[in-house]
């Protein structure tokens, strides 16, 4: 065990449960303890914060109600039942309350009581929130967390004393249904964030002020790439712009494919009950789904491409000579998500998913998850994305024999320690039908985002009875995998404008270069320019407003064109372009054949600046 450090927050025992620190951690084996640099950590810390946060509340509005206050991704958050709407204005009180909670230095202490005594506790102070989610809990004994005079119920731990917490801040205050369900009471639910110094909670309120600026959304608009509507929620619009980027995207993401071995498939958006409820999904997925009927037979509109896909595979009796059978679709899906969190392109309730199932040999498996792994690593790679790898397991819902799941597990895991990728293991968060591998992309920011999966599936093919004919004539299950690698086309494009704050790289721009006449007399060498640039498949605006060259210049660089090409009396005389760079300024005077050159290297080398 290693020596206990002096900011630890909480200890992992050698079964793998986290504990809280004090007596009772002498009672354990202790494998090793944590700090607010580990994850685990961080997420004890954000939780501890968002109790104090509640017991602020609580002492300011007494006749609040308690919902619950988790850790998330980046903070915390916490939702009352309040007799009136807070806002912005409310946070700072409720930051000062904070503040002298954490000076009482009040120690966290946990408590294993019997139910029906939770139920006195809560029961006498009126929650009845924690009283509904008591019902759901079937083990006899409860652990709840006292803090002077608040209590709550929680798994824990916490770190060991409120004093513990040494920066935070109150970012925002929302509605949410309670249980995130329609019908439900509206709660309001306060978001924040705590760090172990002020340092790194000035950092962090910096990097959110740049997030607010590369904000997608507003960059969407500027940029003329895509729009929002009332008339569409969770839908969104996308204008030329936008389809130039997405389409440019989509062209790579075939030729890749196509290197690859994978064939392109597209299956109806529509499709009848019989079919997801034989795949699963009517049992396990319908409440995010919608539905229609058709001749009075009923429908479900698709929110995954599996099962047509699978019914493309039926459509013939194949060979084992034919796999591993690589199909990808650029499959549009449609998901019933909650109007509370629709966010841009971010969350969605349509969208494209770039999809491909392999049907293979069992001796095939590893292979083809480490060409799904090489596959994803170059998209990845390419813009110039930090990512992390997660092992997902088992859920508690779940359809296959046990035999099924480990032999899917074990080959997930031994691709990824043969291609010696670092990955850590997300106990209890695969699909319903087998284990996955997720990978998390790192923006500029250093925000999260899951974008790529690897799913393998020896249920689906059991399920659907697909078979081939092996090598010895006879009929086979196939093996199958499931795999995204840029996950929601849609979301994907959103986390590449706030990436790049809306300046695409050249081969990606939705227009590369502009040409800005000097005055009007300029204008039909500069038309002449655009011409050639265009037949060379370079996309091209020039610019013929009557207005100043600086104000010319200035529309180009906050339409985050990449190039521009200024022409005047000197151009036209000696036929050449004045150029200027995104991010570097005058490059000066250029051959167009020169410049052409240069362009067309970086658009082939796709060149990331």
């Amino acid at each position: 065990m290693e020596e206990k450090p002096h900011n630890a927050l909480a200890a992992v025992t050698e079964d793998g449960r986290l504990v809280d620190l004090g007596d009772g951690v002498r009672k354990e084996k202790i494998a090793r303890y944590v700090s607010f640099e580990d994850r685990e950590g961080k997420a004890i810390y954000w939780h501890s914060t968002s109790h104090i946060m509640a017991q602020a509340v609580k002492r300011l509005f007494p006749e609040a109600k308690l919902g619950v206050g988790p850790a998330i991704e980046e903070g915390f958050y916490y939702d009352f039942d309040l007799p009136r709407t807070l806002s912005e204005e409310d946070l700072p009180r409720i930051e000062e309350e904070m503040r002298r909670i954490i000076e009482e230095d009040i120690p966290f202490r946990r408590r294993e009581v019997p139910k029906d005594e939770a139920r006195e506790i809560f029961a006498a102070r009126g929650e009845k929130y924690k009283l509904e989610i008591l019902e759901e809990i079937a083990d006899d004994t409860v652990s709840i967390y006292e803090q002077g005079e608040f209590i709550d119920l929680c798994r824990g731990p916490h770190v060991p004393t409120t004093s513990y917490i040494k920066a935070f801040k109150l970012l925002s205050v929302s509605g949410a249904h309670w249980r995130g369900k329609e019908g439900n009471p509206m709660l309001q639910r306060i978001y924040g964030i705590s760090f172990d110094s002020e340092e790194k909670l000035k950092a962090y309120l910096e990097r959110l002020e740049e997030a607010k600026r590369r904000d997608h959304r507003r960059l969407g608009r500027d940029l003329d790439l895509f729009s929002l509507h009332e008339e569409g929620p969770g839908f969104p619009f996308f204008h030329p712009r936008g389809m130039v980027v997405i389409n440019t995207l989509l062209d790579l993401w075939r030729k890749e494919h196509q290197k690859r071995g994978y064939q392109e498939i597209r299956t109806p958006i529509i499709l009848e009950r019989s079919l997801w409820e034989r795949s699963g999904h009517w049992d396990h997925y319908r409440e995010n789904m919608y539905f229609t009927k058709i001749d009075d037979r009923e429908f479900a509109i698709k929110p995954m491409n599996c099962p047509g896909g699978i019914l493309v595979f039926q459509s013939r009796l194949r060979s084992y000579r034919e796999l591993p059978l690589r199909m990808a679709e650029l499959g549009i899906v449609h998901r019933h998500e909650l109007s509370g969190v629709l966010h841009g392109l971010m969350r969605v309730r349509a969208f494209t998913q770039d999809d491909a199932h392999i049907y293979m040999e069992p001796h095939q498996v590893k292979q083809e998850i480490i060409g799904v792994i090489d596959l994803a690593l170059y998209f990845y790679r390419l813009f110039r994305f930090e990512y992390e790898v997660e092992l997902s397991t088992r859920p508690e819902k779940s359809i296959g024999s046990d035999e099924m799941w480990e032999m899917a597990t074990s080959a997930l895991r031994e691709a990824l320690e043969e291609v010696r990728i670092p990955y850590t293991v997300n106990e209890g968060e695969g699909a319903f039908y087998g284990p996955k591998i997720d990978f998390h992309l790192r923006d500029c920011l250093g925000r999260r985002w899951q974008c790529g999966t690897i799913q393998l599936d020896f249920a689906m093919p059991e399920k659907f009875d697909l078979v081939y004919i092996g090598a010895d004539g006879e009929r086979h299950r196939p093996v199958m995998l499931h795999r995204t690698i840029l996950g929601s086309i849609e979301r994907f494009l959103g986390i590449l404008i706030e990436h790049f704050a809306g300046a695409f790289p050249v081969w990606l721009s939705p227009v590369q270069v502009a040409v800005l006449p000097v005055a009007e007399r300029h204008v039909p060498y500069a038309r002449e320019i655009a011409d050639l640039l265009a037949q060379r498949d370079i996309r091209v605006e020039c610019d013929e407003e009557n207005a100043t060259l600086g104000a010319k210049i200035r529309k180009a660089e906050l339409g985050k064109i990449p190039y521009i090409l200024v022409v005047g009396d000197r151009e036209v005389e000696h036929r050449t372009v004045s150029v200027r760079r995104r991010r570097v300024g005058n490059l000066g005077s250029m051959e167009l054949e020169s410049f052409l050159g240069r362009l067309q290297r970086e658009i082939e080398e796709k060149t990331v600046d």
